[in-house]
């Protein structure tokens, strides 16, 4: 086993480039792009963006005519496979001759020290040692090597060999013994050598697999109105609203405005339901009686009963009768119960005309609305080839020493992929490649590393996965049809502060079918047309994203192996809106950033105006006579500046894909109380003490931030006073002002106008005061509400 690597400098926070040795070779050579290709006629490899893995692979399939243990009387068969030092065991069937298993054995090529495979047919004894029946002796030089695209070798029946290697009178096995690579279709469900010391339940948790979201849908309910509300006390009408329930999401109507036994309300409640429709809508009416409040009536739907739409056309509406609660009724009234029970008004509908959003909206991975019938055709492949992870870190301890099992997992639309897991080594090499449709180019994958501790051991059944790292790649910012061959470093923000945790070797390629199509996508909207028609409040979009979110988990993490919570939540950003003095300060200078452009602009021009450079000033001055007296030219002048700015930009181009930036997320300088904060619960989980310091520097930070929306506030205020005679001397002048400049412009061709105006700005500081100017002081002076304020 690789020792872990040291602790990375900040240097090794960039993206690498690398050189794979990638695609399909065979020991006999081809044609294929050089030297060690396989010949075929196929225009693309189906793996030819991993290093290519060697596997000895055995099916093992069945046996027959097994012997019978004389003193049972019967046969308890399993087969182990043997080679070398690595053991792989079937199960075993209890009294039978014949028995079939249909199990695959996977030894890798590189830890391959034996001339010889042995298949060995046993007989389980549960007392003394297990019966030997017979082997098979496999020759490694005489297998034989599947090439494909080629079918699956067939199976062949083996007679089954004493100690000696003789032919036995009784026994057969069938099995199929074979050379071949990771792009095997055997490849993911077989039992590997690498996770040879995995036994039990942990044995599925190690298995590659490729996952599929849910189907999401919004449920839309819209209560309308009740009829015959009764309440307990008689004396006066009730006063009720609706709780609507599904699954763990509860929504709940306002209190109708008036207390009575027919109360309106005419609300949307909106939910996230996942296909295949398990939960059922739960409607309950409940009369607010004081401090308490008591259930009126109840009804449970099906969702299967609501229509589902594509579009917002409107909704057949239906009256549901409500069973009754708490009237204490005798058996002789029941059947009454329907014909003067309590009814509700609804229109409810399964919308899919809408992508129910899981992810935030900075990252999205899918836009496609929810019915399959308004998906477009795909505009794209997106292939990744996941090689290696180079330098992990020790994640847990077993037996005195650090050790890491790591798996990744990539995420890109409705398809989640998980690679196998690799045992104890902290340079993994998976080599496993998957494909995506791309529906839009302004889509996110995200791909994230984890330790798996379900490996069947005492802590499997409570321990999380350990996140190692994660990484984002944005389809946008790729060249089409261009392998891309990276080492990306995997960071993760801890308690104690930013640590990088190794490197994720990738290899991807975004290849694109329809060129057209990619280019008109940039002219729609980012997401499906109901979003913008009839959109959801931001209240609204929080809460059932969050939903969607706790859906996903918890499907995904009923598959087998499954995907865990703690690893749905780390790939799907659950706690981003989280509060964190850090991403408030990276969002700060990423503003400050945004704007440093104008503010360079601005302060140029400050010097072109002062005269710092006389001969920048009077380039200035020519070009404004120009633009003056020519002002058709003046747009044509901005839109080719700015094409020249872009080709000039195109030499210094990105030449690697954005990746993590530590500067960037204010994640080098962060302060460990500023993480303490961020890793903390909601609610809060600290000290009475701790909180209260957090809190007043939260009072602090809001305070700056009230004074500078304040004075933005004011700044508005005093150009509403410029009219509105709150001042009426300064309005007066104002007033009498605007006159006489509208007189003055009447009379004077603009060309004059902008001439002296720009003459006036660029005049040379001798003709400058350092004084405020007239305008600045004049509004200065301008009356704002501040002073209204308590």
């Amino acid at each position: 086993m690789s020792k872990p690597a040291a602790a990375a400098n900040p240097d090794d926070y960039k993206i690498k480039d690398t050189k794979p040795q990638l695609g399909e070779r065979w020991p006999h050579g081809g044609i294929r792009g050089g030297g060690g290709w396989i010949s075929s006629d196929r225009v693309t490899s189906t793996y030819d963006l991993v290093e290519q893995m060697y596997y000895l692979y055995v099916r093992v399939v069945k046996a027959r005519d097994l012997p019978i243990n004389p003193i049972t009387a019967s046969c308890d068969p399993y087969v182990e496979v043997k080679l070398g030092n690595y053991k792989g065991k079937t199960q075993h069937f209890e009294k039978r001759t014949y028995a079939e298993w249909k199990q695959v054995f996977a030894f890798s090529k590189d830890k391959i020290q034996s001339t010889v495979l042995e298949v060995y047919v046993k007989d389980k004894d549960m007392i003394s040692r297990d019966d030997y029946l017979g082997k098979v002796v496999f020759d490694m030089n005489e297998v034989p090597t599947r090439v494909p695209p080629d079918s699956p070798l067939a199976p062949q029946w083996y007679r089954l060999e004493d100690r000696k290697g003789d032919k036995k009178s009784r026994g057969e096995i069938m099995l199929a013994v074979w050379m071949g690579t990771q792009a095997d279709e055997a490849f993911s469900e077989a039992w590997h050598s690498d996770a040879a010391t995995v036994h039990g339940e942990g044995v599925y948790s190690v298995r590659s697999k490729v996952y599929v979201s849910p189907k999401l849908w919004y449920l839309r309910v819209n209560v309308i109105e009740a009829h015959d509300v009764e309440s307990e006390d008689k004396s006066q009408p009730p006063q009720v609203f609706v709780k609507a329930q599904l699954g763990n999401q509860i929504l709940k109507t306002k209190l109708s405005a008036t207390k009575t036994t027919n109360p309106l309300w005419n609300e949307d409640l909106v939910f996230v339901a996942a296909e295949p429709f398990e939960e059922s809508l739960v409607l309950t009416l409940e009369n607010k009686a004081g401090s308490k409040e008591e259930t009126v009536g109840r009804i449970v739907l099906p969702l299967n009963a609501f229509e589902k739409r594509l579009d917002h056309r409107p909704v057949h509406s239906r009256w549901f009768n409500l069973e009754q609660f708490g009237f204490g009724m005798l058996e002789g009234e029941r059947r009454m119960q329907l014909k003067f029970s309590t009814r509700i008004h609804l229109r409810a509908s399964l919308d899919g005309g809408y992508h129910v959003l899981d992810e935030s909206t900075m990252y999205i991975s899918d836009q496609r609305p929810t019915a399959r019938q308004l998906w477009k055709k795909a505009i794209g492949i997106l292939e990744i080839g996941i090689l290696s992870a180079q330098g992990l870190q020790g994640m847990k301890t077993k037996d005195g020493k650090k050790t890491t099992d790591a798996y990744c997992v990539a995420k890109y639309g409705l398809k989640w992929v998980r690679t196998r897991t690799i045992l104890d080594n902290f340079n993994p090499k998976w080599n496993e490649q998957y494909t995506w449709e791309v529906y839009d180019p302004c889509t996110v994958v995200t791909l994230g590393v984890f330790d798996n501790a379900h490996l069947g051991g005492e802590q499997g059944a409570t321990a999380k996965d350990a996140r190692i790292g994660k990484i984002r790649i944005r389809l946008s910012t790729l060249e089409t049809d261009r392998i891309y061959t990276h080492s990306y470093p995997l960071l993760v923000l801890q308690p104690s502060g930013l640590k990088k945790t190794g490197e994720l070797q990738l290899a991807f390629r975004f290849t694109c079918l329809s060129l057209s199509n990619m280019i008109y996508l940039y002219s729609q909207p980012l997401l499906p047309k109901m979003h913008y028609q009839h959109p959801l409040t931001i209240h609204q979009l929080d809460s059932l994203r969050y939903q969607a979110m706790n859906i996903v988990a918890v499907r995904l993490g009923r598959a087998e192996p499954p995907l865990r919570k703690e690893v749905v939540e780390y790939m799907l950003d659950v706690d981003s809106h989280m509060w964190s003095m850090r991403r408030s300060k990276a969002n700060f200078f990423r503003i400050v950033s945004v704007f440093s452009g104008v503010l360079s602009m601005s302060k140029w021009l400050g010097d072109v105006s002062n005269w710092k450079n006389p001969i920048t000033t009077i380039l200035v001055h020519i070009l404004f006579f120009i633009l003056v007296c020519f002002p058709e030219l003046i747009l044509p002048t901005i839109f080719l500046y700015m094409f020249l700015i872009g080709i000039w930009n195109f030499r210094s181009r990105p030449r690697h894909p954005p990746h993590m930036d530590t500067k960037l997320s204010w994640a080098e300088a962060v302060q460990p109380d500023e993480l303490d904060e961020e890793f903390d619960t909601f609610p809060s989980s600290k000290t009475q003490d701790v909180t209260k310091m957090r809190y007043d520097r939260l009072r602090s930070v809001a305070g700056r931030i009230q004074t500078v929306v304040g004075d933005i506030a004011t700044q508005g205020e005093r150009f509403q006073a410029l009219l509105s005679w709150r001042d009426p001397r300064a309005t007066c002048l104002f007033v009498v002002f605007c006159l006489i400049v509208a007189v003055a412009l009447y009379v004077t061709p603009f060309r004059i106008v902008v001439l002296v105006a720009g003459l006036f700005v660029l005049r040379h500081p001798r003709f400058r005061s350092k004084m405020p100017s007239v305008p600045s002081n004049f509004f200065r002076r301008l009356p704002a509400r501040a002073d209204s304020m308590l």
